[in-house]
């Protein structure tokens, strides 16, 4: 039986840069590391890969955990999906007050595509962590709403 999601996991270049962004910028706390070097074959059928190295940084934030990779081998590239292409395109953080929060991580130097916007439900807006991954940031201003977004409500 499925009993829900455990984390996500990001691949980065720069590891040491990505979890001091994620600590100062949005209180994420470390909570384990490592790695394997070339020649572990488990990992490497595991991951679908050949000859692969990285290092690796557990974080967690309540009840999320990201699990971030900095891979040394097999030529990494830089891929910044669009809201509208395949896959998946962010990682929301829910928030009390979006709008302090966006002033607060605007002065560390996020990088925003509006200030927040939103409805008597909910409020948002969406930015860029250190790598360019979108991050959302979300108010539910009316807890009786589960989910709400535009015009789609649900639980409400």
């Amino acid at each position: 039986m499925i009993r829900g999601v455990h984390h996500l996991a990001i691949s980065t270049p720069d590891i040491d840069r990505f979890v001091d962004h994620y600590q100062r910028w949005f209180g994420f706390e470390p909570v384990g590391d490592g790695g394997w070097e070339p020649g572990n074959d488990r990992i490497d059928q595991m991951v679908g890969l050949s000859g692969s190295a990285a290092r690796y940084a557990f974080l967690r934030l309540g009840n999320v955990h990201v699990e971030v990779f900095e891979y040394r081998t097999n030529d990494p590239v830089d891929v910044r999906p669009r809201m509208c292409d395949r896959g998946i395109t962010h990682l929301c953080l829910y928030c009390d007050d979006v709008f302090e929060e966006y002033e607060r991580l605007k002065a560390l130097g996020m990088t925003f595509n509006a200030p927040p916007g939103g409805t008597a439900a909910t409020r948002a807006t969406y930015g860029h962590d250190c790598d360019g991954n979108v991050v959302e940031l979300l108010q539910i201003v009316d807890p009786a709403c589960s989910f709400s977004f535009g015009n789609l409500r649900a639980s409400c």
